[in-house]
């Protein structure tokens, strides 16, 4: 049975930065891979659409950890 995981989706950039290989777009993506790393995961999918970007891990508990620092910052 496959094991599914949740999709994070943040609205980050402008709406004009729309291409996987724009210079932030490009940077924000290394940075995921370097925490999935940390993790001892993988990043599954990374995608963007008119700013906005989803990615997905295999790792529950880092997409968790994730989720409670966006919960943390929209309280504060």
């Amino acid at each position: 049975m496959e094991k599914l995981t949740g999709c994070i989706e943040v609205d980050l950039f402008g709406k004009e930065v729309n291409t996987l290989d724009h210079p932030e777009v490009v940077r924000f993506k290394k940075l995921l891979e370097e925490v999935a790393n940390e993790y001892n995961c993988k990043l599954l999918s990374f995608d963007i659409d008119c700013g906005t970007v989803s990615f997905s891990f295999d790792s529950d508990e880092l997409t968790a950890h994730i989720l409670k620092l966006f919960q943390n910052d929209t309280q504060s």
